[in-house]
């Protein structure tokens, strides 16, 4: 992002309740309540997702569930967001809790509000998205996909390749973005990952792979 929003103390205590969340619920099936030395911009509603990464003995994704809209405070939808990414994301089985003890990393990204982009000539769309930048949502069709600003820079993908990728995402054929029935939506993102299990917590920059 341009500017960043949350300060790293406030990213730490993101990530930190992520994994409490997760570890608590694992355990006994409960949801923990919001730290009380959650910030005003941590009580802000602000659009979230939590992405947890295998990171013994080899890197990938494990789970990754979140709100895209803001729909409720930061630091309460964090919550939420790390116990459906441990649980019920459908691409995984849940995860256990001598797993993700011992094996998976917490990354947290807070979002802004979602924007459409607004063009009477559908080509340009790729020139309006920022990879390194932008995240995205495709809505259409009874349908909708989002893919996370750093998903662009991971895979190397150029603003089209982002666009048709997210259209798939959604289910839709690749160049659906060219139709006019399809809302494209771009936001930004600022993440905190740990590097390791419980370990140090960083601000990942999103052009990073």
């Amino acid at each position: 992002m341009a500017e960043h929003h949350l300060t790293q103390t406030e990213g730490e205590l993101l990530v930190r309740t992520a994994r409490r969340a997760i570890a608590t619920y694992l355990s006994d099936q409960k949801f923990i309540p919001s730290p009380d030395q959650a910030t005003q911009r941590l009580r802000a509603k602000s659009g979230v997702f939590v992405t947890l990464n295998t990171v013994k003995p080899v890197h990938e994704l494990r789970g990754c569930i979140g709100f895209p809209y803001p729909e409720a405070p930061l630091i309460h939808s964090t919550i939420r967001a790390a116990v459906y990414a441990a649980t019920e994301d459908p691409r995984f089985l849940p995860v256990t809790l001598r797993e993700f003890n011992e094996s998976i990393a917490v990354e947290v990204t807070a979002l802004t509000q979602p924007k459409p982009l607004e063009t009477t000539d559908r080509k340009k769309l790729p020139d309006m998205v920022h990879v390194g930048t932008h995240g995205l949502i495709i809505e259409g069709i009874a349908s909708s996909g989002l893919l996370l600003p750093q998903v662009a820079t991971e895979w190397e993908w150029d603003s089209a390749e982002f666009l048709s990728n997210c259209c798939m995402k959604a289910g839709l054929p690749p160049d659906s973005w060219l139709l006019d029935g399809v809302s494209v939506k771009v936001f930004e993102g600022e993440i905190f990952e740990e590097l390791e299990p419980a370990g140090k917590v960083r601000r990942k920059p999103i052009g990073e792979r």
